[in-house]
C-alpha cells in the first residue's frame, strides 16, 4: 500500500477496491477543452511522461480542442479564454519571465511588445495582457503627434530616437497603432490657408526631419499643411495687407536682401503705397500700417523727424508720414488740460460745463477758441519771445509754444489765485470788492464796492498786447491800489461827515480833482493800460456789532419820527376836508328845504284854482238846470 497516493483510473474492466483503497469523489467525466481556449496546469510534483520532464510549480497550457485527461502530479488552475483581436486594434502584451513568443522572438521579463494579427489570441503563461489598444483613424485634415519613449525602429521602419517626436499623416497610413515607445502627445488639425492668406512658420523641419531652429519660412495661400513638432505659427495666420489709395505700410529690413528695386540693410525704414495688397517676406517687418491724414485749415498735427529730431506743426492739407517720421505727444501743464475742458475757459467756477469730449489727442495741433473782446498770451520757448492774439480767434500752438496761465484774485474780498484763465478779457467789466476802513473818529466800516474797467490799448500795435500781460494779477493790483486810497482819503474824515458824503468822498479818493476841483471821470494804470471809469457804493456797513446796531436805531428813530409827523399832517387834513364836507351838506340841505317850500307853495296856488274853477263851473250848471 502507497499511503498518501493517489491514482487516476481510466476506462477499464470493473475493478474492486482493495483494503486500505478509498474512492475520492465521484466518477467523473474527462474534460473536453473547447476551441479558442485552453487549460492553465501547474505541475504540483516532478514527473516525466513521453515528452518532457516537468519540475514541480512548472505552468504550461493545454490548448483545445481536445480531451484532457487529467494526472495526480498536473493541477489545473484556470480555464484561459482566448482573446479576439478586432480590426484597427492590438493586444500588448508584458513577458512574466524569460521566453521565446510565438513568433519566435524572444522575450526579456518586463518587456512589453503588440500583437496585432487580428483573429482570437491565446496568450501564454508567460505572457500578462496589459490592454487593448484602439488605432487612430487619421483623415486628410487630422494627424497624430507621437513622442518616443526609447530608442526603437518603428512600423514604417524608421528608428526613431529617445525623446524624438514626429506625425503620423494618413500619407503614411490611413489608420494608426501606437507602439509601446510611442507616446501620442495628441491630434494635430490641418492648417489651411485661402487665397487671401498667409502664415510665417518659425522652427521649420526641414527635408531631413530635423528642426531649423532659428529660420522662419513664409507660406501663402492657397495651401494646407500640418505644422510639425517644434513648429509654430508667428502671430498666427494673417490676412493678405490690402492697402487703399490713402494707405500705407512702413517696413522695416529684418536682414540684407534685394529687391526690385534697391539692396536693403537690416534696419532700413520704407513705406509701401497703396492701392494694393502685400504679403511681407520673412526678411521684412510690418511696423505699421498707416493712413494720410486730412487736416482743415483749423486742424493740424506734430509731426517730429527721426533722423534729427525736429518737431514741426503741419496743418490744412492732407498729410502721409514719411518713413522716418512719427507723430509728436504735446504735452501739456495739469491746469491746461484741465482749462481746455472747460468751455469758458475758466476754472474759477466748480460748475461750469465742461465740452462733451473724451481724452485730448496729444498728437493733434493744440487750439482754443479766444473769446469775443479777449486777449491770449503764448510763449514760444525756442523763440524766447511772446505773442497776443485777439480774440475772436482761433489759437493753435506750435511745438514749443505754451499758454500763458493767468491766475487772477477772486471771491469778495478779494483773494489771489482764485480765478484760473488762459484769455483775458479786455472790457468793459466789473469787478466787486469789501474794503475796511477807519473814519478818524474811529469808527469802522465795510465798504462793498463796484469798479467798472477796461483796458485802454490799441490791438494793431504788438507793444500794447504784451502790455496788458504785464501784471499777473491784474485784478487784486487793482483792488489794492483803490484800497489804498480809499483808507487814505476816508481816514481824515469823521464818520457823519463820510456818513452824509461818501459817494463824493470815494470818488475824489480814487479818481482825484483837476485844478479846478472838479474830480475826474477815470483812474488809469500805466503799467497794464487798465482804465477805472466808475465806481458804485453798493452798501457802507459799520464793522462794530455796537456801532451798527446805534446806526440802526438812529435810522429807526428817524424813519419813526418822520411817520408820526406825516400821520399827524394827514389826520388834520382829513379833519379839514370832513368839516368841509360837513359844510356843504348843511349847506346844500337848507336849499334843498328852501327849494321844497317853494315847490309847496306852488302846489297850494295851484290847487285853489282848481277849487274855483270847480265851485264856478258847478254853479253855472245849477243854473242852467234851473
Amino acid at each position: 500500500i502507497r499511503h498518501g497516493d493517489e491514482e487516476i483510473r481510466f476506462e477499464q474492466e470493473p475493478f474492486p477496491l482493495y483494503p486500505g483503497e478509498k474512492l475520492y469523489g465521484k466518477v467523473s467525466p474527462l474534460q473536453v477543452v473547447a476551441p479558442n481556449t485552453a487549460l492553465r496546469l501547474r505541475c504540483i510534483r516532478d514527473f516525466k511522461d513521453d515528452k518532457n520532464s516537468r519540475v514541480a510549480g512548472d505552468e504550461w497550457l493545454f490548448e483545445g480542442p481536445g480531451t484532457y485527461f487529467p494526472r495526480v502530479e498536473i493541477q489545473v488552475v484556470e480555464i484561459v479564454k482566448a482573446i479576439i483581436i478586432k480590426p484597427n486594434q492590438a493586444l500588448r502584451l508584458r513577458a512574466r519571465k524569460e521566453f521565446t513568443d510565438k513568433s519566435g522572438v524572444k522575450r526579456r521579463a518586463g518587456e512589453e511588445w503588440l500583437v496585432r494579427e487580428v483573429g482570437a489570441y491565446l496568450p501564454y503563461v508567460e505572457e500578462e495582457v496589459v490592454q487593448t489598444i484602439s488605432a487612430y483613424v487619421l483623415t486628410d485634415k487630422k494627424a497624430i503627434h507621437l513622442q518616443a519613449t526609447k530608442t526603437f525602429t518603428d512600423v514604417f521602419g524608421k528608428e526613431r530616437k529617445a525623446g524624438e517626436e514626429w506625425l503620423v499623416t494618413i500619407d503614411d497610413a490611413e489608420t494608426h497603432i501606437p507602439d509601446v515607445y510611442e507616446n501620442v502627445i495628441g491630434e494635430v488639425k490641418i492648417t489651411t490657408l485661402t487665397s487671401r492668406q498667409y502664415a510665417v512658420v518659425i522652427d521649420p523641419v526641414g527635408e531631413d526631419g530635423k528642426p531649423q531652429l532659428g529660420r522662419r519660412v513664409l507660406r501663402k495661400g492657397e495651401a494646407v499643411f500640418f505644422l510639425r513638432p517644434g513648429e509654430r505659427l508667428e502671430s498666427g495666420i494673417q490676412n493678405v495687407h490690402v492697402l487703399d489709395s490713402d494707405e500705407a505700410l512702413l517696413l522695416r529690413a529684418r536682414e540684407s536682401f534685394k529687391d526690385d528695386s534697391s539692396e536693403k540693410k537690416p534696419g532700413d525704414r520704407w513705406m509701401i503705397y497703396g492701392p494694393c495688397d502685400y504679403v511681407p517676406p520673412v526678411h521684412v517687418e510690418i511696423l505699421e500700417k498707416r493712413k494720410a491724414i486730412a487736416l482743415d485749415e483749423n486742424e493740424g498735427i506734430y509731426i517730429r523727424d527721426l533722423k534729427t529730431g525736429k518737431v514741426r506743426a503741419v496743418s490744412g492739407q492732407t498729410y502721409m508720414l514719411s518713413p522716418y517720421e512719427e507723430l509728436w505727444e504735446k504735452d501739456l501743464p495739469a491746469v491746461v488740460e484741465e482749462l481746455l475742458t472747460k468751455t469758458d475757459g475758466r476754472s474759477n467756477d466748480p460748475k461750469a460745463a465742461q465740452k462733451p469730449t473724451g481724452p485730448r489727442n496729444k498728437t493733434r495741433v493744440v487750439t482754443y477758441r479766444a473769446p469775443h473782446n479777449s486777449a491770449v498770451q503764448i510763449y514760444d520757448y525756442k523763440a524766447k519771445e511772446a505773442r497776443v492774439v485777439f480774440g475772436p480767434d482761433l489759437v493753435m500752438l506750435g511745438p514749443d509754444e505754451q499758454f500763458t496761465v493767468l491766475s487772477l484774485s477772486g471771491e469778495k474780498p478779494k483773494r489771489a489765485h482764485v480765478i484760473k484763465s488762459l484769455h483775458l478779457f479786455l472790457g468793459p467789466d466789473f469787478m466787486t470788492d469789501i474794503v475796511v476802513v477807519e473814519t478818524s473818529d474811529h469808527a469802522r466800516l465795510s465798504l462793498n464796492l463796484s469798479y467798472n474797467w477796461f483796458f485802454d490799448l490799441d490791438k494793431t500795435g504788438k507793444t500794447d498786447g504784451g502790455k496788458i500781460f504785464s501784471v499777473p494779477d491784474f485784478v487784486g493790483d487793482a483792488c489794492k491800489a483803490i484800497a489804498s486810497r480809499v483808507r487814505g482819503t476816508v481816514a481824515s474824515v469823521s464818520f457823519d461827515h463820510f456818513h452824509k458824503n461818501s459817494a463824493s468822498i470815494i470818488r475824489q479818493a480814487v479818481f482825484g480833482a483837476d485844478e479846478s476841483g472838479k474830480i475826474r471821470n477815470h483812474f488809469g494804470f500805466s503799467s497794464n493800460g487798465l482804465v477805472i471809469t466808475n465806481i458804485d457804493i453798493q452798501s457802507v456797513e459799520p464793522v462794530d456789532q455796537r456801532t451798527r446796531d446805534a446806526l440802526q436805531k438812529s435810522v429807526q428813530l428817524a424813519i419813526e419820527i418822520t411817520t408820526k409827523s406825516q400821520e399827524a399832517s394827514a389826520k388834520h387834513e382829513a379833519e379839514r376836508r370832513e368839516q368841509e364836507a360837513r359844510g356843504r351838506l348843511e349847506r346844500q340841505k337848507i336849499t334843498d328845504e328852501a327849494e321844497a317850500e317853494k315847490a309847496r307853495k306852488d302846489l297850494l296856488e295851484l290847487q285853489a284854482q282848481s277849487a274855483t274853477v270847480e265851485a264856478s263851473g258847478q254853479a253855472t250848471a245849477e243854473a242852467r238846470a234851473r
